[in-house]
C-alpha cells in the first residue's frame, strides 16, 4: 500500500485556513495593515489551492473519470448553489427568490470553474505549447468584457495556465522547492513582494487578483494584458514561496487536509452571518482585529471536525464512510 504524502495534506489544510481568514478580513481592508495582509494572501491562497489541483488531476483519462469528477464536483455544487441561494435570500431580506444555476454564488465559482478545467485537460494535453496557449487565452479573455460571471467563464480562462502548471508539475519540483536552497530564494522573495504589496498593489483594484472581470472595468486598456502577465507572475513567485515552507510530515492538522471542501463549502454560511452582526462595527471601532483571527481558527476548526464530517459527508461526497464506521464500531463492541 502506497504511503500517504502528508506535504499535500498539510499544504491543503494551510491553504483552506487562508481561505476563511481572507474571507473574514474582506470587510475590513479598509484597513491599511489589514488590507496588506488581504492582498498578500489573496496572490497565492486559491492559485495555490488551484496548482495543488491539477497535480492531483493526472489520472484524467481513467475511465469513469469524468463521472468522478461530476458527482464530486458538480453534484455538490448544483446543490448548495440552490442553498445558498434561499439562506441569501432569508439573510439579507431580498424581495425575491432567484435561483441562476449558472452564475455562481459567491465562492462556489471554483467548484464550476474547477469541473471545467478538468475537462479542458482533455484539448490542452494534446496541444503543443498548451501552457503557453493558456496563459494567453488567459490573458485575451480580459478584454472582452461579455465574458464574466455567467458560468464562472472568465475566472475559468484566467486561472486555467495554474491548474494546468500543476497538472504538468512533479513530485521532483516540489522536492526542489523544499530544499534549502529553494527556501532561501523563497524567502527573499516574500521579502521582496511584501514591499510590492507595501508601496504598488494596495493601490491597484483588488480585483485584478480574482480574474473575474474585464480590464475595462478593471479601468484599463490595451495595457490590461501586461498587468495580468505581471499578476500571473506575482502569483507563482508566491505559491512556490508557500510550497517552499509547507512542513512535510504528518502533524496533529494533516488529516484535515483531506476535509477541505467541507470547510471550503460551509464556511460561507458563517462568513455571510457574520457580516451582517454588529460584531463588525465594534471590530471597526475597537481595532479588534486579533478577533478575526481567532473567529478563523475556530470556524475552520469546527468544519474539519469528524461530526461536520459524518453529517456532511452523504451531501458532499454522496459517500456514507463516516456513518457505516460508527456502525461498525458499535457492532464490535456489541460482540465484546
Amino acid at each position: 500500500m502506497k504511503q500517504r504524502e502528508f506535504y499535500y495534506d498539510n499544504a491543503k489544510f494551510l491553504l483552506i485556513f487562508l481561505v476563511v481568514i481572507g474571507h473574514f478580513i474582506t470587510t475590513f481592508i479598509g484597513n491599511g495593515v489589514i488590507e496588506q495582509i488581504y492582498i498578500f494572501i489573496y496572490l497565492f491562497h486559491m492559485p495555490a489551492f488551484i496548482l495543488v489541483s491539477g497535480y492531483f488531476s493526472k489520472g484524467f483519462q481513467k475511465e469513469g473519470y469524468v463521472l468522478k469528477i461530476t458527482k464530486k464536483i458538480l453534484v455538490p455544487y448544483f446543490f448548495f448553489q440552490i442553498i445558498y441561494s434561499v439562506y441569501y435570500y432569508f439573510l439579507l431580506d431580498k424581495s425575491e427568490l432567484t435561483i441562476a444555476i449558472f452564475k455562481p454564488q459567491w465562492s462556489l465559482w471554483f467548484l464550476l470553474s474547477l469541473f471545467c478545467w478538468h475537462l479542458l485537460l482533455f484539448v490542452f494535453t494534446k496541444i503543443k505549447y498548451s501552457l503557453l496557449v493558456s496563459v494567453l487565452i488567459g490573458i485575451i479573455v480580459g478584454y472582452f468584457d461579455a465574458i464574466g460571471g455567467y458560468l464562472s467563464l472568465s475566472r475559468t480562462f484566467v486561472l486555467f495556465p495554474v491548474f494546468l502548471l500543476g497538472f504538468y508539475m512533479k513530485k521532483e519540483h516540489f522536492e526542489k522547492l523544499t530544499s534549502n536552497k529553494g527556501k532561501l530564494l523563497s524567502a527573499v522573495a516574500i521579502v521582496i513582494m511584501l514591499f510590492i504589496i507595501h508601496y504598488i498593489l494596495v493601490d491597484m483594484p483588488k480585483e485584478w487578483m480574482y480574474g473575474s472581470k474585464s480590464y475595462e472595468k478593471l479601468g484599463a486598456g490595451w495595457e490590461g494584458g501586461i498587468i495580468r502577465l505581471l499578476y500571473y507572475g506575482m502569483s507563482l513567485i508566491m505559491i512556490f514561496s508557500f510550497f517552499a515552507f509547507v512542513p512535510k510530515k504528518e502533524y496533529f492538522f494533516s488529516k484535515w487536509g483531506t476535509r477541505t471542501l467541507y470547510v471550503y463549502l460551509l464556511h460561507g454560511f458563517i462568513i455571510r452571518y457574520f457580516r451582517t452582526t454588529n460584531l463588525v462595527p465594534f471590530i471597526k471601532e475597537t481595532g479588534s482585529y486579533h478577533l478575526l483571527l481567532i473567529f478563523a481558527v475556530i470556524v475552520t476548526l469546527i468544519l474539519v471536525s469528524k461530526p461536520v464530517y459524518i453529517i456532511a459527508q452523504p451531501v458532499l461526497e454522496l459517500r456514507m464512510d463516516g456513518v457505516r464506521t460508527i456502525f461498525q464500531r458499535k457492532k464490535v463492541k456489541s460482540r465484546v
